[in-house]
């Protein structure tokens, strides 16, 4: 019924034994202070590396960059350690992970950065509330990236890409999706620049650009796959012509190569995020000739059937991977999937150590 999603698929330089992909997962487990990954992550990640391939939850490429109470880093040794042990776990079960890079942006508040405003591609502040150590409070106004400035960003997401090969992971993703720095970049209501990076879509996927090149130069562009959301608002970013910018976007990334496109993108009843926004794969399905793999409250006869029908390669799975780590094994028995929280201990993976979640904190 589901024979779709148990074919093999090549993501790249990546073999996938199936087309079922664990989405990244926001999940605030690494060790404070440090943001250091720790053996609870690499059990959780080895629970769940029969997934064709797992891309890991946003990992901070930089101190500048990362806003989110006690979610992993990838800037330092001591990272790179604590990495280490989360991807040897995953290949000691025949499983592959990449590593996906995080620059939140205007979404940092500036409790993470000595009362420093985080930044942005413009001088703009983010809606509602950012999640910091002491609790929820309103975002701050960022401060806009000088031109001369964004190389120094570059430069942090090729040393984070370093770094996770130092981690034995086997790719990369950049995170270029809801709302984040390079989404800020990437929409109208938040690049307000007027330089070479800002005003016509070409101009704005500029920075989307640079960050992928520098991923490749340490990688190789088949090892490297992008994330995007394409459709509605996100955390305040947003477009009044999608079509136009994720078209421009995928120009980008079909010219680059890369190794396969994920997009996310909520319909009406979406569990984090929702819009009324078209879909925009078919437009990108056009350009991006790679393989793409589609996310977002997905069931298992919905997945099949778009593999099915070509309009994607492979499904990326979040909410239900967090419940269920043996998820691509309930799918092929046809069994149940255990709900998101208040987890019973009959739906445990055998000789596990079981595993722990914070609802407040699961995002897909």
């Amino acid at each position: 019924m589901h024979d779709a999603l148990f074919q093999p698929i090549t993501l790249g330089a990546i073999e996938a034994k199936n087309r079922i992909l664990m989405a990244p997962l926001t999940r605030g487990r690494a060790t404070s202070p440090g943001f250091v990954p720790n053996a609870m992550m690499a059990t959780y990640y080895r629970q769940r590396a029969s997934a064709g391939l797992i891309i890991s939850e946003a990992t901070g490429i930089s101190v500048e960059g990362l806003g989110w109470p006690s979610a992993p880093g990838i800037w330092s040794d001591e990272q790179v350690e604590g990495w280490r042990a989360v991807t040897d776990a995953v290949h000691s079960e025949g499983g592959k992970i990449v590593l996906q890079l995080w620059h939140m942006g205007r979404i940092v508040h500036p409790d993470f950065l000595g009362g420093k405003p985080g930044v942005s591609a413009s001088a703009t502040t983010a809606p509602d509330h950012a999640h910091t150590p002491t609790g929820r409070q309103p975002h701050q106004q960022a401060r806009a990236l000088e031109t001369s400035e964004i190389a120094r960003v570059i430069a942090d997401y090729r040393h984070a890409a370093e770094n996770a090969k130092k981690a034995g992971f086997d790719g990369v993703q950049l995170h270029g999706a809801n709302g984040y720095l390079v989404d800020q970049f990437l929409r109208e209501t938040t690049n307000l620049r007027t330089d070479e990076y800002g005003g016509s879509p070409e101009n704005r996927v500029r920075f989307l650009r640079e960050a992928l090149e520098a991923l490749i130069d340490v990688w190789g562009a088949d090892r490297v796959s992008v994330r995007l959301s394409p459709n509605g608002e996100t955390q305040g970013a947003d477009d009044s012509d999608p079509a136009a910018l994720f078209g421009a976007a995928a120009r980008v990334i079909e010219e680059l190569g890369v190794g396969f496109l994920e997009l996310r993108q909520p319909g009406p009843e979406g569990t984090f995020g929702r819009t009324d926004v078209p879909k925009q794969d078919p437009v990108i399905r056009k350009i991006y000739t790679g393989p793409l793999v589609l996310n977002s409250d997905y069931s298992a006869e919905e997945g099949a059937a778009d593999i099915e029908s070509g309009r994607a390669d492979a499904i990326s799975y979040g909410r239900p991977f967090i419940s269920n780590p043996d998820l691509p094994d309930r799918i092929a028995k046809g069994a149940e999937w255990a709900p998101n929280t208040n987890v019973p201990k009959s739906w445990y993976l055998p000789g596990a150590e079981g595993y722990i979640d914070y609802p407040a904190l699961n995002q897909q």
